[in-house]
């Protein structure tokens, strides 16, 4: 028995692939560092339909994602009598559940899939505003998708180098195989429910802080350096006291994580001088070779999440974003599967192994 169904092959997908041994990922047979140079609708496309769009199926797309960012008048009223400390994560779920009308019914579509995806961020920047008091900034039908989820948190347009490092940061992270938000959205799909329901089981599973909440912890690290000053004693001391160091090491890959090397590589070209790249850069390298002394033969290295913190830093977005920002990007990898799993679909039925006792009720007094 495998507990957590870890290593039980579940499904066959042609979504994306990911090689742990050898540090790969490939979203539909397309190395994941070659994708960081197109653009979010473009890998996002490829995920939905199976090949990159020609300019005329692009714009297209953008079209189309650019029409369902407004929130409709029902969710505004939802967000609105919410209580104001409900977290980020519980009023995406909210949100996108209360989206649930009928005409989301069985089979899922691209369309659904679109809508959901471009209602995410505008759901985010709305709360965001409410929360914090400031005048809610109407998405843009002139930015991008990136772009105008950057513009709607702000209130300003953003700058070409922080829109280029959400964006790669948001491309890594569309899709990641059979984890655990997704298939939780494949389970619920597979009992031919709406794209909706699949989705918030989805949105539900990432905000476990076991799947969704890492870069809150690699914040934490960075900042503890750079108040200490000395990254070596930080981590040495961490190391020593058998904490887990956040930002190292990943469940399945075995080497590098091919999404922390091209989201380094995007960052080295784009941002340029950046105190908290500087200081990721730094960490980076004492933290990996204090682990090769620590715990030789571990092979343990900076996963997507590290350099994703420092990106977070870079572009001033708020630490009670992050997971949602991974939420806002990671719906596109949630739909792809949705409708993957309506293509041919059969119901999630697992097994479990009874650990309790049997008992005889015959010698009971009646």
């Amino acid at each position: 028995m495998q507990k957590g169904l870890k290593g039980i092959v579940a499904a066959e997908t042609q979504i994306s692939h990911i090689d742990g041994i050898e540090g790969k990922l490939t979203y539909r047979g397309f190395e994941i560092g070659d994708l960081s140079r197109f653009s979010f609708e473009e890998v996002a496309y490829l995920l939905w339909y199976g090949k990159l769009p020609d300019q005329e199926k692009l714009q297209k797309l953008k079209d189309e994602l650019i029409k369902n960012r407004t929130l409709p008048l029902h969710i505004k009223n939802i967000l609105d009598h919410l209580p104001k400390d409900m977290d980020l994560m519980s009023i995406i779920r909210t949100a996108i559940s209360s989206e649930g009308v009928a005409s989301y019914g069985w089979k899922p579509s691209i369309e659904q899939a679109i809508r959901l995806t471009s209602l995410v961020p505008t759901i985010i920047s709305y709360w965001t505003c409410l929360k914090n008091g400031k005048p809610y900034v109407e998405p843009s039908e002139d930015l991008s998708h990136v772009e105008n989820y950057l513009y709607m948190l702000n209130g300003e347009i953003p700058s070409k180098a922080h829109t280029l490092a959400l964006e790669t940061y948001m491309i890594l992270t569309l899709e990641h195989g059979m984890n655990a938000s997704t298939f939780s959205a494949r389970v619920t799909a597979s009992t031919e429910s709406d794209m909706v329901s699949a989705a918030t089981s989805a949105i539900g599973t990432m905000k476990g802080p076991l799947h969704g909440g890492a870069p809150s912890g690699v914040i934490d690290l960075l900042d503890e350096v750079r108040s200490v000053g000395s990254a070596e004693r930080v981590i040495r001391r961490k190391l020593e006291n058998g904490e887990k160091l956040m930002g190292f090491g990943h469940r399945v890959y075995k080497t590098h994580d091919p999404r922390a090397v091209a989201l380094k590589a995007k960052l080295l070209d784009i941002v340029g001088e950046d105190e908290w790249l500087d200081l990721a850069l730094d960490v980076e390298k004492t933290a990996v070779a204090l682990l090769k002394e620590y715990k030789p033969g571990r092979s343990l290295y900076t996963n997507v999440e590290f350099y994703a913190a420092a990106i977070m830093k870079a572009i001033q977005l708020d630490s009670n974003l992050f997971t949602p920002t991974f939420t806002a990007s990671r719906m596109v990898g949630w739909t792809a599967h949705i409708l993957e799993q309506a293509e041919d679909n059969t119901i999630y039925r697992p097994q479990s192994i009874y650990t309790g006792q049997f008992h005889d009720t015959t010698s009971l007094n009646t």
